[in-house]
């Protein structure tokens, strides 16, 4: 079902556009978290560090898809918002050729570049064999992670958030159970894991691409439209490339993190793995609050409703940081439990090194909430490249404070985790900054 988010009261139709997307991305964190939660209970610490620094960098790989999509999806916002239905259809058909392009690109990289990994995250020789077996059989599902993303982004774009959320339910379960019986039965290891996240992928990448196909209107009557025009790939790149950069950047960062996490050895290594699970499920709702933020921004960007922006925009920092502070506040108290889920009870110098990561980290998620926010604001109102911005200036901290602070000794891998939200609040001065200085600029295209 679509749903018009140019009509109808503000934050309610806001909250139940994004309550489906919580809860796909939620089981979409299923697809990794399962793997890391069962192969760190019974494969043991070394699958768990493998398995965990494999996720940084697929998570980077995906974001390339990730951000085209994303980008695709406002520009498909905006021409839904405007009942431009010729444009939204040859939007479409562009947005599908340049980002299967990429999609092929980055899965023959992905397998060219497989041991030239190893010297960028610095892993360890213990860790090395299981983490290639597991990639290997992992960098297979790109193509699935495309087609899940573009279809995905499309129907949320015209507010169907629900069917992507089918989809991803069915998937996840399917990705828990073949766990069990790869893992637990065959007893295959990292590979077995590997092979059940990559075939609950492409449950859900060729599920959404069907249904979309036979449900959407949208997708009727394309012939005149395949002839891809040099103009309009012009314009979804100016959309989609830049968000792309944004994504890749994040990632990336994180990437450079992960390799200095790793070069403090594997407890190290199988702490940050498993706490950087807790944390991507504490911060999702909130990442994406503001992804269902961007869809709503760009269809009243499109439908030139300016009140209703406004209208938005303070109900959203209100949600988010609210939201935030609570997350922060469980994760602060259960944060021990949490890491039990993930690592067997013996292991305390893992535990200790994880919750010390999520008291420090984890007691800042208002910054980020209101970090998502902001992307979302900059997509949606065609200014892309300053979410761009924001990433350096976030990532870009990070990274930098991380590598200065932990070669003290008098700090340690602790300073890798205060610099995430120190990032995080200079990018929220500069992102809100920006909007109060250029605030009636940035709502002027919508009334041209």
């Amino acid at each position: 079902m679509n749903q018009d988010l140019t009509r109808g009261p503000v934050m309610r139709s806001m909250l139940l556009f994004a309550i489906p997307m919580i809860l796909g991305d939620l089981l979409q964190q299923c697809y990794n978290v399962a793997d890391t939660l069962i192969v760190g209970r019974f494969a043991g610490t070394d699958a768990l560090a493998a398995v965990g620094s494999s996720y940084s960098l697929m998570t980077f790989l995906t974001s390339i898809l990730l951000g085209l999509c994303m980008g695709s999806g406002a520009l498909f916002s905006i021409r839904f918002g405007r009942r431009d239905e010729a444009g939204l259809k040859e939007s479409m058909v562009s947005s599908f050729v340049l980002i299967a392009a990429v999609a092929v690109v980055l899965n023959l990289a992905a397998f060219g570049c497989l041991d030239l990994i190893r010297v960028f995250l610095q892993v360890p020789d213990p860790v090395w064999g299981l983490m290639r077996a597991y990639l290997a059989v992992i960098f297979a599902g790109i193509p699935a992670v495309f087609l899940y993303n573009y279809f995905a982004s499309f129907l949320r774009a015209v507010g169907n958030s629900v069917a992507p959320l089918a989809f991803l339910g069915v998937s996840a379960c399917l990705n828990i159970l073949l766990d069990l019986w790869f893992v637990l039965g065959l007893g295959r290891g990292v590979a077995g894991a590997a092979e059940a996240t990559v075939i609950a992928q492409y449950v859900s990448g060729l599920g959404i691409a069907v249904y979309a196909l036979a449900r959407c209107p949208q997708f009727r009557g394309l012939g005149p439209y395949l002839r891809v025009r040099a103009s309009c790939l012009r314009e979804v790149a100016s959309y989609s490339f830049l968000t792309c950069v944004q994504q890749s950047v994040m990632n990336l960062g994180i990437l450079m993190v992960q390799g200095l996490v790793n070069s403090f050895g594997p407890t190290i290594m199988a702490a940050f793995a498993a706490a950087v699970k807790i944390d991507s499920f504490a911060y999702l709702p909130v990442q994406d609050f503001g992804n269902a933020f961007s869809t709503f921004i760009a269809q009243n960007y499109g439908a030139r409703q300016d009140g209703r922006i406004r209208a938005g925009l303070k109900g959203a920092v209100l949600a988010s940081v609210s939201f935030g502070v609570v997350l922060s506040a469980l994760v602060w108290v259960f944060a021990a439990p949490l890491m039990g889920l993930f690592v067997e009870a013996g292991e305390t110098a893992v535990i200790q090194a994880g919750v010390l990561y999520l008291h420090v980290e984890g007691a800042f998620y208002c910054g980020i909430g209101c970090l998502f926010l902001l992307y979302g604001l900059y997509r949606a109102l065609a200014r892309p490249g300053m979410s761009v911005v924001l990433t350096v200036i976030s990532l870009g901290t990070r990274v930098a404070l991380a590598y200065l602070l932990s070669a003290l000794p008098a700090v340690g891998v602790v300073g890798i985790w205060w610099a995430v939200p120190i990032g995080w609040f200079l990018a929220d001065a500069a992102g809100v900054g920006y909007y109060l200085l250029r605030r009636e600029k940035l709502l002027s295209w919508g009334k041209e």
